[in-house]
């Protein structure tokens, strides 16, 4: 359903407004419109056709786009834009223009433009403020259809990154204690079970584990914070991810399981120390500790130089980053990652590649775990793959060691793919030790 749009017009500051809510997190709301690849599917009105030959978002940078008619027309409008602000992910302001096909200004086309994008309880507020040189000029532009052709941009938007995040209508949400939005799917029946994806994943990635899961529990499957159609609230700190679990607990009736799978088993760890019994089991898949000498450890300053990476607009790096140092993947393989559709999807949650980072903390740095880390009083299952990297066996070794209840299992013929290779096995697994 599209939501309204409101409109403001004020002929005195000759300005005009066009904003909307859209059911979209902030931070996707502004790759759909700074990135190419996506404003060339959406940005104009209905039956036109948006091309980009150069768009370089900084201040001083050039944006230069045509609208083509998709009639046969062979109607055509040539614009250039300048940017003067950028302040990802909350503002752009550039002069815009429109240009003949050559680039050369059109006089007396000049129009301010500042785009602000507000993150609100499950949506951002998109407002496009025009300011024209002349009050004529405002109402030319409305007589033009100017308000027609942003509301139809809405629109587009709103459908072309719903289809992107995969067009799941029926998600529901919940309200963590910072009023964070988390969307989540539910199916199934039995005993409710959380499901917490790992780095650089949403609720799809998970999405034939839980459909494996549902014949035997009332299955989760949510949208980490800042993640997929979950909002995100700045300050980021692991213990507000934690009161997202609380919150989808407390929907599910006060008690859950919960299976997370590499940072997201650690996640889950740190959810069922600090929550006590209204975590009822823990099933952990192949948690990523680097307590040897197995693997090279991950920097020290690891979350600094993702932020940094994220906050400079280079999310591409970002996730070369996390490949090269998080997962210890080679440089010569990543080139062939980054021709694959998955790496899109990666840059799409670059920006939370820090948040498993701070709940890693110092369990990727090649020393033994901290002892007493976790306290928790309930039957866990540490499921690896057989043909996965040491340090995952290693890891769940020293887990063992250190909680009580803990119990490992080893998949035959799996590795650390096997949440989206092999959900069926994995299931059998969490099913397994279900009774």
């Amino acid at each position: 359903m599209k939501r309204k749009t409101t409109i403001r017009k004020n002929r005195e500051r000759r300005e005009l407004t066009v904003e909307r809510n859209v059911a979209l997190p902030a931070q996707l709301a502004w790759e759909g419109w700074t990135e190419p690849k996506h404003i060339t599917k959406w940005w104009g009105p209905k039956g036109w056709t948006t091309t980009v030959y150069e768009m370089d978002v900084r201040p001083g940078g050039v944006w230069r786009y045509s609208l083509k008619a998709d009639d046969n027309s062979g109607e055509e409008a040539y614009c250039r834009a300048l940017y003067d602000e950028v302040e990802a992910p909350h503002k752009l302001v550039y002069t815009d223009t429109f240009a003949d096909s050559e680039w050369n200004m059109v006089p007396d086309s000049e129009m301010y433009t500042t785009v602000l994008f507000e993150g609100k309880s499950g949506c951002t507020r998109i407002s496009i403020v025009t300011q024209f040189a002349t009050a004529e000029q405002l109402d030319h532009a409305e007589a033009m259809g100017m308000i027609e052709g942003f509301t139809d941009a809405y629109d587009r938007l709103e459908e072309y990154l719903e289809n992107l995040m995969g067009g799941n209508a029926t998600m529901e949400t919940v309200t963590s204690k910072d009023g964070t939005k988390i969307a989540y799917t539910k199916q199934g029946t039995g005993p409710a079970l959380i499901l917490i994806s790992s780095a650089a994943a949403d609720h799809q990635d998970a999405s034939q584990l839980a459909e494996h899961l549902s014949a035997h529990y009332t299955v989760y499957n949510y949208d980490r914070r800042g993640r997929g159609r979950s909002s995100d609230t700045a300050p980021y700190a692991v213990a507000r991810e934690v009161e997202d679990i609380d919150a989808l607990i407390e929907g599910a009736g006060g008690q859950a399981c919960l299976f997370g799978s590499s940072s997201g088993a650690v996640l889950a760890l740190e959810a069922a120390s600090l929550l006590g019994n209204r975590v009822a089991k823990l099933y952990l898949y192949e948690p990523p500790f680097i307590i040897n000498d197995s693997r090279k450890p991950v920097p020290s300053d690891y979350v600094e130089q993702l932020n940094s990476l994220i906050k400079t607009g280079n999310r591409s790096e970002a996730v070369e980053y996390f490949a090269s140092e998080a997962l210890g993947i080679p440089a010569e393989y990543i080139g062939y990652m980054k021709a694959d559709p998955s790496w899109s999807k990666m840059e799409s949650l670059a920006h939370t590649l820090a948040y498993d980072g701070q709940i890693m903390g110092t369990t990727q740095s090649g020393n033994p775990l901290p002892a007493n880390r976790w306290s928790i009083d309930v039957p866990i299952l540490i499921v690896t793959g057989e043909n996965s990297e040491p340090l995952f066996h290693d890891a769940a070794r020293a887990l063992v060691e250190m909680l009580p209840q803990a119990t490992v299992r080893s998949l035959a013929g799996q590795d650390h793919s096997a949440v989206m290779m092999a959900p069926n096995v994995l299931a059998k697994a969490v099913v397994d030790f279900k009774s």
